[in-house]
């Protein structure tokens, strides 16, 4: 019973999550400023971070999570760069 409620909620999580990812990609590409745009690529590599894992959880490799990891870690990096580039204009001081 428990795996075939895994099995459809997993499912269900990745046509969800796909479909937030295609919402994001359209604001990255319509969105009207660049603040727009930088919120829709932070959420598109969350998105695409947590479809990873949901396909890690339905394999049961190890190779999703740590796909996932470094996304994570190089989507904050350049969500943080985008930001400080929009407030000041320079990434490096």
């Amino acid at each position: 019973m428990s795996e075939l409620v895994l099995h459809w909620s997993l499912w269900a999580a990745q046509i969800m999550l796909g479909m937030a990812f295609i919402c994001c990609a359209w604001r990255v590409a319509r969105g009207p400023r660049a603040q727009d745009r930088v919120v829709g690529l932070d959420t598109l590599y969350v998105n695409g971070m947590l479809l990873l894992l949901t396909f890690g959880i339905r394999s049961g490799t190890d190779v999703y999570f740590e796909i996932a990891l470094v996304i994570a870690l190089l989507g904050f990096v350049s969500t943080a760069a985008l930001a400080k580039f929009l407030m000041r204009g320079e990434v490096i001081e």
